[in-house]
């Protein structure tokens, strides 16, 4: 009964939308623990890669950092005092940080923990700006984060379509130490190179959150509306190449057109992503407050989803 009220009281579109997220990441990432990915039959697994890619991949991702920045936004208006919200900020970024340094030691070449604490260390001043600088600095990023995921996922593309999506293991060395040798020198780059992934959806939440569009959806219900449809229905048209060719049912023959595919694919991904937090907001005003099973769940989940979700900077 605890736990259900803790749950009950809060607002429930933010959480059920965390929960969410985190089963759209679980969906993007199965596949690297999985040794063997066409052992099913072909029909099967191509249907569950044109899922996955439509779905979830940099789709998720997008939905995180939205999501990020919506917190960012909750925690700030809980706040009277700047300075000590910004020491508060500051030392949370400094040991996410810590920690996911620590995490890419042991596990991934680079660890989104890490990307996550550097952007706080970076960007706390901004919490602070006006609403234009918000969204100017958002579109700013949009270009270059975009660049920056088609690199990793046209590479992902193409290397699937030839074969199998690579699994955990072929991130990380046969042994520890050249583990370490392999994936120090290059993190402190490859983590400040990924801030730059985050920026564009995370001031778009922290906007949002300023708002509190999915605190009391009632109060937007219009907008939701709009924001679901049209940024999903954007997202759908536009990554479905990508979906198919990772599917194999659209052969990849040539590089340019894998790379525009795995663009559009990456660019629509953040739209899709705040058009699933969106459409999670309408859903959580249908439920109001006849919470289920499900719904408590997720719910919950979503409580902790900064202790749910560990994901990797490395292509989804």
């Amino acid at each position: 009964m605890t736990a259900t009220m803790n749950v009950t009281t809060r607002s429930l579109a933010p959480d059920l939308a965390r929960g969410f997220m985190l089963l759209l990441i679980a969906l993007a990432h199965a596949p690297a623990l999985v040794a063997d990915w066409d052992a099913g039959p072909a029909w099967l697994n191509g249907a569950a890669k044109f899922v996955k890619s439509l779905v979830a991949d940099n789709q998720a991702r997008a939905m995180f950092v939205f999501l990020f920045g919506y917190g960012l936004g909750q925690l700030a208006r809980r706040q009277t005092e700047w300075t000590s919200f910004r020491g508060l900020l500051r030392r949370r970024g400094f040991w996410l940080t810590v920690i996911g340094f620590a995490n890419t030691v042991v596990l991934v070449p680079i660890d989104i923990v890490a990307v996550y604490g550097l952007t706080l260390l970076a960007l706390a001043p901004i919490i602070r700006a006006r609403d234009s600088v918000l969204l100017w600095t958002a579109g700013a990023t949009l270009l270059p984060a975009t660049l920056l995921l088609t690199w990793q996922s046209a590479n992902t593309l193409i290397v699937a379509a030839a074969g199998t999506p690579p699994t955990l293991a072929a991130y990380m060395e046969p042994t520890l130490a050249k583990h370490l040798v392999a994936a120090i020198p290059t993190w402190p780059v490859e983590t400040a190179l990924c801030t730059i992934m985050v920026v564009p959806g995370m001031l778009a939440g922290l906007w949002a959150a300023r708002r509190r569009i999915l605190d009391e959806p009632e109060r937007y219900l219009p907008l939701l509306r709009r924001v679901a449809l049209t940024c999903l229905g954007v997202a759908v048209c536009a990554r479905i190449p990508a979906a198919l060719m990772l599917a194999g049912a659209w052969p990849v023959t040539s590089a340019p057109v894998a790379w525009l595919a795995a663009f559009a694919h990456d660019l629509t991904g953040y739209a899709g992503g705040i058009g699933l937090a969106a459409l999670v907001g309408l859903v959580a005003y249908r439920i109001g407050g006849d919470h289920g099973p499900v719904t408590l769940a997720l719910s919950a989940l979503g409580q902790r989803s900064r202790s749910g979700a560990r994901r990797s900077c490395w292509p989804t």
